[in-house]
């Protein structure tokens, strides 16, 4: 086993998974406050049933998430006694401009990123920040409607441009929006979008997911004035798409699948909108609002890298005779072949490899995996201990494809940062028991517990893996 000497070995987590203190510091409501624990959360993320404020009756685990507000000093000394390298987290948008279109951004919430990345820096962890993963001002999306809104390209210039000003020096790596790609399915979730009766959905989808991707490409352009070098990237939720049999019609339908997310990615990547999403845009009657400003600022502000999470790989059949099988939050098909986790989530390392694969061939450029984990439950063990040896294993196997990635296949891979690196709150469900973390944090699906960490076996074992710079897999 041998990676880059400047490999960055990390853990992720997100503003709204675990901070908590939703009220706190001049905050306002984000849309993430508001999606519950519980059988309504679907529909909510999907903008299907408009909730847009706390309602009696839910729960609504964001607003404590792990109380990483208050505790951001213990849980990165944590980090640090793993080694971590780099920090993924990412920016409350409420935090820095609580309706989102102030003129001024808010101090408090300045000065508590400051803090955090300065923190980071005292044990020589770089912070990798994303500016929106899922989080958005609610009063954006009451005023204006969201990411349909062009508008919004506006106050997000203005957002980054204060975070770019104010953390020059502090923060290097910079990712401009969380999978984006799940605007398409979780459309609240990813850009605030709530249908109204006989909306056209998918014009509404795609004229936010243009703004974004033009908000994205000022972000690039700002960032490199203000500081030349900060590295700028895109991220996808990204995991290939398998045909289920040799057909051809099941060879076509993962290539379109594959499609439907690679379009990101060719927009920030490239520069354009590939002749496929115009054909599509053309056959679907979709008619985007694209100035000629938005194509240049598009072609000339590509990004410096691409990240990606990874949980496993998609199956896709056309036969209607197939079990439907899932994963972070894209329904497919059961592949036979493969094990699954306990919440139906292909297990796929060599998918890994394939989608890094997939990805470096298309695009030519460095890739960065800032998320892959395994959710599971977890159990304190009589003597205290938590004996997560299938997490282990999971991230051993997912390392080794990295591995072979980088030295036989010949892929440029930034570093890795492990999901959930500390348990927090499931984006997908919404609950606490869906576990990720290398600590684990004593609070259950119903908001119960005292919030102690506890180290898991796991703990030990990927501090030796960065010890060792993924040498010592065993």
């Amino acid at each position: 086993m041998s990676f880059p000497n400047n490999f960055l070995w990390g853990g992720a987590i997100a503003a709204n998974q675990c901070e908590g203190a939703y009220n706190e510091g001049g905050r306002g409501l984000a849309n993430v406050d508001v999606i519950p624990h519980g059988p309504q959360r679907f529909d909510v993320a999907m903008g299907l049933r408009e909730m847009l404020e706390f309602e009696d009756g839910y729960n609504y685990p964001a607003k404590e998430g792990i109380d990483f507000y208050h505790r951001y000093k213990e849980d990165i000394a944590l980090f640090a006694q793993m080694g971590f390298k780099t920090l993924r987290l990412s920016i409350a948008w409420t935090r820095i401009f609580p309706h989102g279109d102030e003129e001024e951004p808010n101090e408090e919430g300045l000065k508590f990123y400051e803090n955090v990345f300065k923190e980071c820096h005292k044990y020589g962890i770089e912070p990798l920040v994303t500016i929106t993963h899922f989080d958005m001002p609610i009063y954006l999306i009451k005023k204006y409607g969201g990411w349909k809104n062009r508008i919004l390209i506006d106050f997000y210039k203005r957002l980054v441009t204060v975070l770019f000003t104010r953390y020059k020096g502090l923060v290097k790596y910079w990712l401009t929006f969380n999978e984006i790609n799940v605007i398409l399915f979780m459309p609240f979730m990813g850009a605030g979008l709530v249908f109204k009766d006989g909306e056209d959905q998918k014009q509404a989808k795609y004229q936010a997911v243009h703004n974004e991707l033009v908000a994205s490409s000022w972000a690039t352009q700002i960032a490199h004035e203000i500081d030349p070098s900060m590295k700028i990237g895109c991220m996808l939720a990204a995991g290939s798409h398998y045909p289920y049999s040799c057909r051809p019609e099941d060879v076509f339908a993962a290539m379109e699948k594959d499609r439907e997310s690679y379009m990101f990615i060719d927009v920030q990547a490239r520069g354009y909108y590939p002749r496929y999403v115009l054909k599509m845009f053309e056959r679907e009657g979709i008619d985007i609002q694209i100035t000629k400003e938005d194509e240049n600022i598009l072609k000339e502000n590509t990004v410096d890298f691409i990240s990606l999470s990874y949980y496993s790989s998609r199956c896709i059949s056309t036969s209607e005779n197939n079990k439907d099988g899932l994963g972070n939050m894209f329904a497919g098909t059961k592949n036979p072949y493969l094990k699954e986790s306990q919440w139906g989530w292909a297990i796929d390392p060599l998918g890994l490899r394939i989608t890094l694969n997939a990805l470096y061939d298309r695009y030519q450029k460095p890739l960065f995996i800032v998320e892959n984990g395994l959710g599971a439950k977890d159990e304190i063990e009589e003597d205290g201990t938590i004996q997560d040896d299938y997490r282990i294993d999971y991230l051993r196997e997912h390392i080794k494809a990295m591995e072979q990635a980088i030295n036989e296949d010949g892929v440029d891979l930034l570093g890795y940062t492990a999901w959930g690196c500390i348990d927090l709150v499931s984006a997908s469900t919404g609950e606490m028991s869906k576990r990720y973390g290398f600590i684990y944090v004593d609070k259950d699906d119903q908001e119960n517990g005292t919030l102690e960490r506890r180290k898991k076996k796991s703990f030990d074992w990927y501090k030796k893996v960065i010890e060792s710079n993924g040498n010592d897999l065993s």
